[in-house]
């Protein structure tokens, strides 16, 4: 199967701002882990949102869960720019259920704790863009047999 060369650049960038969210998401999970506090530069309203409830479901680190969900989109992303086209339905699924999930967490930040983490504003963002990539790149077309 043949991938357009913006699909490559668009799989290719969506990879490394995956990257970058597993690293946030690992920093996160790393310092809920050993007990030490984000550095979260003096934010009340982050030390707020990381130590809520909403941010351990079921007594599971979020920032564990979007660890794995950062690694799965930049997999997918890479498996993707390489052509194969269920990476790319896997890829898009992954970023739209990030980001799903990311509006509900907005949602709680803003109505139910009135409180924002930078953290969390900087992982939305990344997911805005993953999304955007699912969007922006089509899935690659079996050729035909005609």
């Amino acid at each position: 199967m043949t991938i357009s060369r913006y699909q490559v650049i668009v799989f290719t960038i969506a990879a490394l701002v995956a990257l970058l969210g597993l690293a946030e998401a690992t920093y996160l999970t790393v310092q809920y882990l050993t007990g030490e506090t984000a550095i979260c530069g003096g934010s009340s309203d982050c030390f707020k949102v990381l130590g809520s409830s909403y941010a351990r479901p079921a007594g599971i680190p979020l920032a564990v869960v979007g660890a794995v969900a950062y690694f799965a989109a930049f997999s997918f992303a890479t498996l993707a720019a390489f052509g194969s086209s269920y990476a790319q339905k896997f890829f898009a699924m992954t970023a739209f259920s990030m980001f799903m999930v990311t509006l509900y967490l907005l949602f709680v930040q803003a109505f139910i704790l009135h409180a924002f983490c930078r953290y969390c504003l900087l992982s939305a963002a990344l997911i805005f863009l993953l999304t955007g990539a699912a969007t922006l790149a089509p899935p690659a077309r079996f050729p035909s047999n005609d």
